[in-house]
This record gives structure tokens, sequence and C-alpha cells, in this order.
């Protein structure tokens, strides 16, 4: 094409973009296609599937899991198999040096269970050393925010309580591929070029996850032969040998000659807990969440406050829906971060956190007008009287996962043990150093968690596995993710597809307060005259790229009993079945 031309096209274009600004300030509607959906946002139809379907951030770990279940294994093979390959093809957001949690549909008794599989601290460590050695808060970074990681011993819990398949044919396409290679995906080198930058200064990181120094780039081939080597011995001989074996201790004496507390000892007394799910009814749909030292309830916290509101009738993205969202986050994180820890330390009871009762008096704090600057943490003893991976599976016993994964900080604490192939979490970041609070620092205690699986059933039947990435974003998105379902009737995938709502700034678990309203994130596809309105009322509202999350599905049609399947679109991801 000449200059000419492609000047003469550029002046079509401005001339054309000024006719309809002319248009549109005179009154008349923007000339744009309708959208089959019928929505102003960019979606597609879901996936569906009769016998098995999964949803991962990455189409490998996708087929991997599906693989899994066509060569005879279930649901909870398939979705072991998935996090397997995550760690290994995204190691930006989880790997065996963190943590796990999981809810699981059992098909067989018609319950649901769930996994906490997160580590404790070191237990040679303290709250007075911290305070003795000038540290405000915990670092990010390093040797000191290292806690036990738990994924290993949750994929063994997992499997010996529901697996089929042995682990050596669950672990071993993971392990060819980080034999052979696979090709590095556009979202992830974006993050691994991040933290390649970020995480270059400690030990082990340069020479373990990157080439030469650098992050590999998009398409080309990543292999790592130490995680081969790693996972290799794990599917031979067991959880021991990473807890109470060679890997345990080579993972100890790195730490310990590196100015860290993590031992042997700590690894070898690790082990993980079976909980029950807690669950709220919104509308007629019971949607459960594991209770802390995750954030899960926190997002029925925000439905309970929501519930006697008619959100339907408000509208999808309406100016008073935008802005009943944001103030009943506030209440729910406020009370986050006075009472959310590990279960052992709360003074609260969660039962009553997640009561009606008790959402009834927070929700008469909103004030429909104007944004608060900051809400006082509630008070359930007055009713005592009464930065991550998300996967899930389904198989064609009707065996449904629901599985979070994550390091935390994207890839984590930059400590790489030598010749293992990981890098070790940094939940450690999130414990308080404020004395007395639930979630201070103690030896051999869980810290605040943020990352949350999910579940929905209906009448006492499965009927979707869901989850969203992304730190503090995690609950806000479960509960829009449930309000764009119910109120607002989307589909499967049009509800993750959907411009989404981030608030940041409220007060923190580690003990940090909000006192200036905070800041509100809108995703492209909100109306201008919903951001002017929000900016009206009170609401510092700023333009963000993300991260607004990372979301799959699985749906389990209630009447054909097939599945639907969505994946996120803002990143790597794939939903497919068979």
């Amino acid at each position: 094409m000449s200059y000419r031309s492609r000047t003469r096209g550029a002046l079509i274009g401005v001339r054309t973009l000024l006719v309809l600004i002319c248009l549109i300030a005179l009154g008349f509607p923007a000339m744009a296609a309708d959208r089959v959906t019928g929505k102003a946002f960019a979606t597609r139809s879901e996936v569906v599937a009769p016998e098995a379907m999964a949803a991962t951030s990455h189409p490998l770990a996708t087929q991997i899991a599906l693989d899994t279940m066509r060569r005879g294994g279930n649901a909870i093979d398939a979705a072991i198999a998935a996090n397997a390959a995550l760690g290994l093809m995204e190691p930006t957001g989880n790997g065996i040096g963190g943590d796990l949690y999981a809810i699981v549909w059992d098909a067989k008794n018609e319950k649901l269970h769930g996994l906490n599989a997160s580590g404790r601290s070191p237990r040679s460590l303290s709250l007075e050393w911290f305070r003795e050695n000038g540290h405000e808060s915990i670092p990010p970074f390093g040797p000191l925010p290292v806690s036990v990681p738990g994924t290993v011993d949750g994929w063994f819990e997992l499997h010996g309580r529901f697996g089929q398949l042995p682990m050596t044919d669950i672990l071993g396409p993971t392990i060819e591929y980080a034999r052979n290679g696979h090709p590095v995906h556009e979202t992830i080198q974006h993050y691994w070029s991040l933290s390649a930058d970020r995480l270059s200064k400690y030990p082990g990181f340069t020479e373990q996850m990157t080439i030469e120094g650098r992050a590999p780039e998009v398409g080309e081939m990543w292999k790592n032969p130490n995680l081969a080597n790693t996972l290799e011995r794990i599917a031979k001989e067991g959880r021991d040998v990473f807890y109470e074996g060679d890997i345990a201790r080579t993972i100890a004496d790195f730490m310990q000659s590196n100015g860290g507390f993590l031992s042997y000892e700590d690894l070898a007394a690790h082990e993980s807990d079976w909980v029950e799910p807690v669950s709220t009814n919104y509308r007629g749909y019971d949607v459960w969440e594991l209770p802390p030292n995750g954030q899960g309830i926190a997002a029925l916290q925000i439905l309970n406050i929501i519930e006697p509101y008619d959100v339907a009738s408000m509208g999808f993205g309406s100016p008073d829906y935008v802005h009943l969202f944001l103030e009943a986050k506030k209440l729910a994180f406020e009370d986050r971060a006075r009472f959310y820890a590990d279960r052992a330390f709360m003074d609260v009871s969660v039962e009553r956190l997640i009561s009606k009762e008790y959402a009834a008096g927070r929700s008469q704090l909103i004030d429909m007008r104007k944004a608060a600057r900051s809400y006082p943490h509630g008070d359930p003893a007055v009713l005592r009287e009464g930065d991550t991976i998300y996967l899930t599976t389904a198989d064609r016993e009707g065996n449904m996962v629901s599985l979070i994964q994550s390091n935390y900080r994207g890839m984590g604490s930059g400590m790489t043990p030598p010749g293992l192939g990981f890098v070790l979490q940094d939940r450690g970041e999130l414990f308080s150093l404020e004395p007395g609070h639930p979630n201070a620092f103690a030896p051999g205690k869980r810290p605040f968690h943020t990352i949350i699986p999910a579940f929905i059933t209906k009448d006492g039947k499965p009927l979707i596995s869901f989850g969203l990435m992304g730190g503090g974003m995690q609950p806000q998105g479960h509960a829009q993710i449930v309000m764009n379902l119910v109120d607002f009737g989307m589909g499967l995938q049009e509800a993750g597809d959907a411009p989404r709502i981030r608030h940041s700034g409220s007060s923190e678990p580690t003990g940090e307060e909000m006192t200036d309203g905070g800041i509100v994130n809108l995703e492209t596809g909100f109306d201008y005259e919903t951001i002017r309105e929000l900016m009206g009322r009170g609401h510092r509202v700023q333009f963000s790229r993300g991260p607004f999350g990372g979301y799959q599905a699985i749906m389990k049609h209630p009447e054909f009993g097939t599945y639907f399947g969505a994946s996120e679109s803002r990143k790597d991801g794939q939903a497919a079945g068979f």
C-alpha cells in the first residue's frame, strides 16, 4: 500500500470518528452492531461435553487433565495432573513450593469435602524476633516469609481418599514436558519477565528459573529437568520423600544456609486438614467456600449484605449496583482484616460472621447516596448467643473438583533450593506483626491466606465448580460471578467475561487500616455515566490494566447432566471436554 493510500485511509478513519462523536453529542445512538449475546462486552458460548470437562489457565494442562480421565482416571486424578502441569507451565502463579486448597464433590456419597493443604510458619521463628530486628512488617521476598509448602501433601491427601490411577501415571505427562520442553504462552511470559527482574538476586532463582538470566520468550521452549527429577521421585517414592526424605533435607539445608528459619522438623511435622466447607444461601443457591485461614467467607459476607437489595432491577453496570457492591465489599473486608486467621487462633465464630442476622446489621451502615471513607469492623460477639492458578475438573461419574494453588506474589519468595526446580512460597508475608491480632505471627501457625476455591449447589445437587485468581480480588470476583449468574441471568462464560469491579485499599489482615475510602478500578465496559455518578458519590475511580482475576468454571446441567465449561478470556486458559 502506498503512503498516499495509507494517509487517505487514516484521514477517513479520523473523519468517521468525528462524525460519530458529533452524532452521539446530538443524541443519536452509537452506530455499532449488536452482539449476538445482547451484551456490550465480548464473550463467547460455553464449551459443552457429555462425559468429562476440564477448565484450567493453560491449554496444555487442560489437555493433560482430559487425557488423564480418558485413561481411566477420575476428576481428582485429573486435577492433580493439571496442577502439576501448571507448576511447570505457569510457574508465575503456582508450583510445589506453594499451598493448595480444594473442594471436592464426591458423587458416590453426594457430599462436598474441603481440603486445607496450606503450610505453617517455622517453629524456630517468633514475633519477638521480627520486632527485635526492627521489622514493622514481614518482607515480601527472601527467606523470612517462607512457610512450609503444602501442595505435595495436598496431592497425596486427595489421591489417597479419591484417586484411581497411580501417581506415576498422573505426574508422568508433566515429567515428560519438563524434560522435553513446552512453548511459553503470552500472558505467562509477561509475568515471568517481571519476576525475572525482581527475583534474580535470590539464591538459585536465576540458575533454575530463567534462560541465562532472562524469562523465556513467547513460543520459546522451556525445559526444567530439575523439576522433572523432583516430580519423578515424588511419583515413585511418595509424599514422604518431600517432607521427610532427601528433598526435605535439601530444602532445610538451603534455607538454614541462606538466613532462613524453615527446618527439616517443620517439613516433617506438616499435615493437611480435611475441613467442612461453609455456605450461605443466595436467592435459592447455596454458595460454598472454605473456612479461614482463607478469605472465602468474605464472598459469603458480601452476598449476605447485598441479598436484601433488588439487584436485578438495578441492572448490571448501573451506578446503584456498583455502589452497593463496593460498600458491601468494604464492610466484609473490615471484618476480614480484624477477624480472619488460622481458625485455631480466631476469637469469633465463622458461623456468626456468615449469618444473615449479622449481615442485616452491617448492611444498615450503607448510604446509597455516598461512599464511606471507612467502616468499623463488626462485632460478631453480639450475636454469639444465638498473585495464583485455579482449575476445575469433572468426570463421567459426576465427581467435580474445585482447586486453587499458589506461591503468592507470582513466583514466590525467590528462594529456589538447589537442584529441585521450584521456588518456595512467601505466604508468611501475610502475617501481622501486631501483638494480639488473630493473624499475628506465631511459630507453627498458618498465615491468613488469599486463595479460595468455590462451589455452588442447588437443592442439594452439584451445580457449579468455580474460582477466580488474584489476591484480594478473589472474594470480590466470587461475589460478582454469583450475581452475574443469579441476578443478571448470564451464562457461565458470559458471567466470567463481564467487566469486573475491583476495590483496593481496604484494611488488611497485616494490620494496615483504610481511612480514605480506597480506590475503585473498573474494567472497560462500564458506561461513563456510571463512572461519573460513582465519582459524584465520593468514590475515587482510577483506570487499571488489572489484575482483575483469572476465572474458570464447570457447570453440571441440572436437567440433562451434561457439562458446561468456561475459561478466563483475560488469560491463556482453555475449557474443553469429551
